[in-house]
């Protein structure tokens, strides 16, 4: 192994950190997309803004099966990199890399087939789930302009994981960010026009996202194409070939993913249909809410990224000792950032719910008001989510992921969301009960990542001691 992966909190800190903040910048660069809809919404309307978080919700809820076989790319790539580099090893690791890469991506393309037949029919199957007509019908327009974005979106996932488990993050993060500046330009003309253009409305929000998500993907490939040392792994070349061993891998890790994904997106969407029954203010509220705490979140995202790739690499490596203290280094340094986080959250509340929103808007101040309230009980659920977050990542290094699904499964479905439906319809709170049952789920959920994460590192790094 290089000798930057040497041994010492202080260095492994100094190491997680260098990977964790091009990662975490690139997450926040993503997000920004999302909120950028959201803010050129808001101004067109607070229905608009309503019926896009609809159709968003059930985006991320449908795209969960695939974006989890892309990430793991990850720990997959992470661990054949850190395998490869022990002495004697020769090159036969380039190899490995290119056909995990390969075979995630193959992986996702086939989960996305059904994604996309569900979300071409999001209308109808909004109206079904009982949410407004006139809403139902604008989301759905949104979503088949957005729907196509899902392709390149994965192949850059898969590539993000790739330049990671390779620790060069810097890329992903220079075509994140002219990907956002682009989407916002787009979005803006097209849902607003030019001159005597009076734009497409909702639509050209969903068609400037799909557009980011192709200028994504193109620059990560032609970065990898034309960098020396990344070329020499050809990760597309002999793409038809296939390899039936690596692509049960992917799925064996990935589908766990893809669980733990969609029951954590479901249990927001989930929680952003209930938001349905209470009006297009409460769900405006719950999508300004949701959209500034998703942002805080992909910081400690980005750690828990890194995670995945110092435990990878260095579990693949022998070192279980090192992963070990990679991933404790790892959990301390996403808790710390989202106790910051918690504090802004809970001060400023009102200020940042009022950025999203058109003061003349007839219902903006009533939205800002409910939305003030949620992000107070997202600042106090901060710290739980962090924790969770990041000691995820940190399992994923190790591959595993099949427990920490079963987990989510538990905190937000099993507890989570029956205490938060309770709270908002039975004891009359409303909007702000169905976060109070988020933040227990998210609880509850941290609780059982990190103990299990205190477990398995403690008994592989003994097993070696």
């Amino acid at each position: 192994m290089e000798r930057k992966h040497g041994t010492g909190w202080r260095a492994e800190a100094r190491v997680t950190l260098g990977l964790a903040w091009p990662l975490a910048l690139t997450n926040l660069s993503q997000h920004a997309l999302a909120v950028t809809d959201a803010i050129i919404l808001g101004w067109l309307s607070t229905e608009a803004l309503a019926a896009a978080t609809l159709g968003a919700n059930l985006y991320w809820a449908l795209m969960a099966p695939s974006l989890g076989t892309a990430l793991a790319a990850g720990p997959i790539l992470a661990q054949a990199r850190g395998h490869g580099q022990r002495a004697g090893h020769g090159r036969g690791w380039v190899r490995q890399m290119r056909r995990g890469a390969r075979s995630a991506l193959v992986a996702s393309l086939i989960l996305l087939v059904p994604s996309l037949l569900i979300l071409w029919h999001a209308g109808d199957l909004l109206r079904l789930l009982g949410q407004d007509p006139g809403l139902a019908a604008a989301a759905g327009t949104y979503v088949r302009a957005m729907m196509w974005g899902l392709i390149p979106f994965c192949g850059f996932i898969v590539l993000r994981g790739f330049l990671a488990a390779m620790e060069r993050p810097g890329p992903a993060l220079f075509v994140t960010g002219v990907a956002v500046v682009a989407n916002a330009v787009f979005g803006w003309l097209l849902v607003f026009g030019v001159g005597g253009w009076h734009g497409f409305g909702i639509l050209g929000a969903g068609l400037a996202s799909t557009l980011a998500n192709l200028l994504m993907l193109g620059g990560l490939l032609l970065v990898v194409a034309r960098d020396r040392r990344l070329g020499r792994f050809r990760l597309l070349g002999r793409f038809w070939r296939n390899d039936p061993a690596r692509l049960r891998e992917v799925f064996r890790i990935g589908l766990p993913i893809s669980g733990q994904m969609l029951l954590e997106i479901g249990v927001f969407s989930a929680a952003a249909l209930a938001m349905g029954g209470f009006g297009a203010v409460a769900v405006a509220a719950h999508a300004i809410a949701l959209q500034t705490a998703a942002l805080t979140f992909m910081v400690p995202m980005g750690i828990g990224q890194a995670a995945t790739t110092r435990v990878g690499l260095l579990a693949g490596a022998g070192d279980l000792a090192g992963a070990r203290r990679a991933g404790w280094v790892a959990i301390g340094l996403g808790a710390g950032f989202m106790l910051a986080t918690a504090t802004l959250l809970i001060l400023a509340g009102r200020t940042i719910t009022g950025a999203f929103l058109n003061p003349a808007e007839p219902q903006a101040a009533a939205a800002a008001t409910l939305g003030a309230v949620l992000l107070t009980i997202a600042g106090i659920f901060q710290l739980a989510d962090g924790v969770q977050a990041v000691a995820a990542g940190a399992l994923r290094g190790l591959k595993d992921t099949s427990v920490p699904m079963l987990f989510a499964a538990l905190g937000y479905w099993g507890l989570g969301m029956p205490i938060g439906v309770g709270l908002a319809f039975w004891a009359g709170l409303g909007p702000a009960g169905l976060w109070v049952g988020l933040a227990a789920g998210l609880g509850i959920v941290a609780g059982l990542m990190l103990a299990r994460w205190r477990r398995l590192s403690r008994e592989s790094a003994a097993a070696i001691a």
